[in-house]
C-alpha cells in the first residue's frame, strides 16, 4: 500500500493521458471537473499563506500536471458535447444556464470578458513578472554569494549556515528559472481554452443542425449553453492557477505569508487610512451619489484609522529588526580577544616637554600588528557609547577565523585621524597602509548585478574588498534596489568584510616567533610527547615559523599542528639529514592535509577546476633552473605572456560559482606555477592532484595549453 501511495502522482499522470484517449461518461467528468476546481483552489490558497516561494518548490512541476489535467479534462467534454448533442454533465449544464439566463447574446459577452481578462491580465502579468524575477534572480547570484561570503568572514554565520543559504540561493535560481518557462505552459492553456470553445460552438452547431434537423434556435441554445458552461469549468481553475503564480513570483520581499503582510503594512499606516476616509467622505457633494453608502465607508475608515493611531502611541516598543541581529553581547567577548580602544592619545603636558624624556621617544618605534584609522564621519561606527558596533563584529571575526584557520588574528587598534576625509579609513599592517576605503554612513551600498534592467538613483563607487561597481543608496531604496537585483550591505558590514579580506591576505605576515611559540607551547598541552621529539633537536623555531607562513600565505588552514608536525618529522627521519628542501616538505604536508584542503573547495562531492595540458607541464618541467635557493620556473616571456592571457580567459568561468578559482597541476610543478600565478592572481589557488581526497570527483572546466605562441617562444 505504501509503495502505491508513493506512486499516486505517476498513477495521476497516467491515468490523465487516458482521458485525452479514453471517453468517459458524464458522471465521471463531473467528478474529474470537481476535483480540478478543488486542486486550483488548494494550490492558489497555499500560494497565499506560504512565507517564501521555497516552501512551495513543487509548483512548477505542479503546474504543468494541473494545466494537463484541464487539457484532458477539456478533450473529454468537448468529445461528450460533439457526440451527445451538447450534453456533457450536469455541472457544465449549471454554469451555462446561470450564466446565459436565456439570452444567449448577453452570456456569450459575459464569458468572452472573464476569459480576456484572465489572458490579457492575469496570465500575461504572471508571465512578465515570472520573466524579471528569473532574470533579476540570475544577475544577483555572484553579489548575493559574495554577501554570504562577508557574513561569514566577519563571523555572523559559520561554516554549515554558509553552504545552506548558498544552497537556497542556487535552488531560489533554479525555482525562477523554472517559473519563467512554466507561466508560457499557463499563457497556451489559454490560448487553448479559447480555440476549445469556437470548437464546441462551431462544431456542435453544424452536427446540430445537419444531423438533428432541428431548427437553428434550439440548436444554437443547446450548444451555446454546452460551450459557455464546458468554457467556464476550465476557465475557472485556470484563472486560480494563474492567479497562483502571480502570487508565487511576487513574494521576492516578503517577510510573511500573504495575510500577515498585508495587515501589518496597511496596519502601520493609519494616516493614509484616514485620509482616503475623509476623501470618500468629500465625494457625498457630488449631486446623485449614495450619500449613506459613502458615509459609512467613510466613518469606518476615519474611526480605523484614528484607532490604528492611538493603537501605534500606546506600543512605542514595537520596532522593525534589522538584517544583521544577533550580534554578541559586550559582556560575552573571549578573554584575550579585546581590540584595542579608540584613541586620541592625549598628551600630559606639551609635545616638546614630554619628548625630552628619551625614554618616551622609544614609544615612537613600536610598529602595530595591524590598525585602522578613521575619518571622523566613521567614528559612530567604533564608538560604543553611541551604539557603534564595530568592536564587537572585530571579536566575532577573530574568533571565527581562529576556529578556521588555527591562528589568532593580533589586536587590531582602532585610531581616529585627522589625515583622512571625513569618510574615508585606512588599514595599516605593521605600519605601512595596505588598503583604504570610503564609507558613507547614512547610505547603503547596493552591489550591482551583471545586467540590471533598471538602475537605482545613488552615487557611483566600487566595492572595497572585491572591486565590484556599486552605487550608494539612501536607506528608503533599499527594497526598490533589491527588486532590481541589487544586493545592498549595510557600510558597517562593508567596513568588516573589507577588513577581513586584508587580513586574510595578510595573515602569513602576522604570524610572529612568539606567536609560532604560542602554539607550540597550547600543542604541548594535548601532545607533549610530540613536542619533545620534535623542538628543538629536529625542527627549530625558524623552519616552522617558515612552514606556518607558507601555508598561511595560501590559505591552508593550521589548525592541525600535530599532523603538521608529524609530517615535518617523518620528512626528516626519511632522508636522515637536516631539511634543506623546505618546498618538498611543504607538499608533503599539504598531502596530509587534503581532506581540509578539500573540503574548501569542494561542493555537493565536486570540484570545478581548470587543468594543465600534459605537453604544457613537460615544456614548463624542461625550463626548471636550480638557483641557490633550489629550483625555479624560468619560461620565455612568450610563454609566460600566452599563459597568463589563458588563464584570464578561463578565470571568468568561475563568475557563476561560489567555489573560489582553483587550478590543478602535478605536485612536482604546483609550488612553481603557484609562485608564477601569485604575482598576477594572488587569489587564485593552485592544487595538485595528491592534495584532493579519493571520493570527490574533479570536474575540468578549463584547460591551459601550450599554443602556437608558445612553441615558437620554446
Amino acid at each position: 500500500m505504501k509503495k502505491l501511495l508513493s506512486y499516486s502522482v505517476v498513477l495521476f499522470v497516467l491515468t490523465v493521458i487516458l482521458l485525452l484517449i479514453i471517453p468517459l461518461p458524464a458522471a465521471l467528468v463531473d467528478v474529474a471537473i470537481i476535483l480540478n476546481m478543488s486542486l486550483s483552489m488548494m494550490i492558489l490558497v497555499t500560494t497565499m499563506t506560504i512565507r517564501e516561494p521555497l516552501e512551495f518548490s513543487i509548483f512548477p512541476s505542479l503546474l504543468l500536471i494541473t494545466t494537463l489535467f484541464r487539457l484532458g479534462i477539456n478533450v473529454s467534454t468537448t468529445r461528450n458535447i460533439l457526440t451527445n448533442s451538447g450534453s456533457s454533465g450536469q455541472i457544465i449544464k449549471s454554469f451555462g444556464d446561470f450564466i446565459l439566463r436565456g439570452n444567449v447574446v448577453v452570456g456569450m459577452i459575459i464569458f468572452l470578458i472573464i476569459v480576456l481578462m484572465q489572458f490579457i491580465v492575469i496570465t500575461k502579468g504572471a508571465e512578465r513578472v515570472s520573466e524579471v524575477a528569473a532574470r533579476f534572480t540570475l544577475d544577483a547570484m555572484p553579489g548575493k554569494q559574495m554577501a554570504i561570503d562577508a557574513d561569514l568572514n566577519s563571523g555572523l554565520i559559520n561554516e554549515q549556515q554558509a553552504k545552506l543559504r548558498r544552497e537556497k540561493i542556487q535552488r531560489e535560481a533554479d525555482f525562477y528559472g523554472s517559473m519563467d518557462g512554466a507561466t508560457k505552459i499557463v499563457k497556451g492553456d489559454s490560448i487553448m481554452s479559447l480555440i476549445t470553445t469556437a470548437i464546441n460552438l462551431i462544431g456542435g452547431s453544424i452536427i446540430g443542425i445537419v444531423q438533428s434537423g432541428d431548427s437553428i434556435s434550439n440548436v444554437l441554445s443547446t450548444y451555446s449553453i454546452a460551450t459557455v458552461g464546458d468554457g467556464l469549468v476550465g476557465q475557472i481553475p485556470s484563472l486560480l492557477i494563474s492567479t497562483a503564480t502571480g502570487m508565487i513570483v511576487t513574494r521576492a520581499v516578503s517577510e510573511g505569508s500573504l495575510n500577515e503582510d498585508v495587515s501589518k503594512q496597511f496596519m502601520a499606516q493609519p494616516t493614509a487610512i484616514m485620509i482616503s476616509g475623509l476623501v470618500i467622505g468629500v465625494l457625498t457633494v457630488i449631486p446623485g451619489m449614495p450619500v449613506i453608502q459613502l458615509m459609512i465607508i467613510s466613518l469606518g475608515l476615519i474611526g480605523c484609522g484614528f484607532y490604528l493611531s492611538r493603537r501605534i502611541k500606546a506600543e512605542p516598543g514595537l520596532a522593525v529588526v534589522g538584517a544583521f541581529g544577533g550580534i554578541a553581547a559586550p559582556g560575552a567577548e573571549p578573554e584575550g580577544l579585546e581590540p584595542a580602544p579608540l584613541e586620541e592619545a592625549p598628551q600630559p603636558v606639551s609635545e616638546e616637554e614630554y619628548f625630552k624624556d628619551v625614554n618616551n621617544v622609544y614609544t615612537l618605534l613600536s610598529v602595530e600588528a595591524i590598525e585602522m584609522e578613521f575619518g571622523y564621519s566613521l567614528i559612530p561606527l567604533v564608538d560604543e557609547s553611541v551604539g557603534g558596533r564595530l568592536i564587537n563584529r572585530i571579536i566575532i571575526f577573530r574568533r571565527q577565523y581562529a576556529q578556521d584557520m588555527g591562528f589568532v588574528i593580533p589586536s587590531i587598534r582602532l585610531r581616529d585621524s585627522s589625515g583622512l576625509n571625513t569618510n574615508q579609513y585606512c588599514i595599516k599592517i605593521k605600519g605601512e597602509e595596505v588598503a583604504k576605503g570610503e564609507i558613507l554612513v547614512d547610505y547603503y551600498l547596493a552591489l550591482e548585478p551583471e545586467n540590471p534592467e533598471k538602475e537605482i538613483d545613488g552615487i557611483e563607487t566600487i566595492e572595497p574588498a572585491y572591486g565590484i561597481p556599486s552605487r550608494w543608496i539612501r536607506p528608503e531604496d533599499r527594497e526598490l534596489a533589491e527588486i532590481y537585483g541589487y544586493t545592498v550591505i549595510d557600510p558597517l558590514s562593508v567596513l568588516v568584510t573589507h577588513l577581513s579580506e586584508v587580513v586574510k591576505q595578510h595573515a602569513h605576515e602576522l604570524i610572529t616567533r612568539q606567536e609560532v611559540m604560542h602554539l607550540v607551547e597550547n600543542t604541548k598541552k594535548t601532545s607533549p610527547e610530540l613536542i619533545e621529539e620534535a623542538f628543538p633537536n629536529l625542527i627549530s623555531y625558524s623552519l616552522f615559523q617558515k612552514i606556518l607562513t607558507s601555508l598561511l600565505k595560501e590559505g591552508v588552514p593550521i589548525k592541525d599542528l600535530e599532523t603538521i608536525l608529524e609530517t615535518m618529522i617523518e620528512t626528516i627521519s626519511d632522508t636522515g639529514l637536516p631539511v634543506k628542501d623546505v618546498d618538498g616538505m611543504i607538499e608533503n604536508i599539504r598531502s596530509a592535509l587534503k581532506r581540509t584542503i578539500t573540503r574548501m573547495y569542494c561542493e555537493d562531492g565536486s570540484m570545478k577546476v581548470i587543468t594543465l595540458d600534459a605537453e604544457l607541464e613537460r615544456t614548463m618541467v624542461g625550463c626548471l633552473s636550480k638557483g641557490e635557493r633550489g629550483y625555479y620556473l624560468a619560461l620565455s616571456p612568450d610563454i609566460l605572456q600566452s599563459l597568463i592571457n589563458q588563464v584570464t580567459v578561463q578565470l571568468k568561468k568561475f563568475s557563476g560559482f561560489s567555489q573560489s578559482p582553483v587550478i590543478l597541476t602535478s605536485q612536482v610543478m604546483r609550488v612553481h606555477f603557484y609562485r608564477l600565478i601569485d604575482q598576477f592572481y594572488p587569489n587564485v589557488r593552485v592544487l595538485s592532484f595528491n592534495e584532493i581526497s579519493n571520493n570527490v570527483q574533479i570536474q575540468s572546466i578549463g584547460s591551459l595549453t601550450l599554443d602556437n605562441t608558445g612553441r615558437k617562444g620554446a
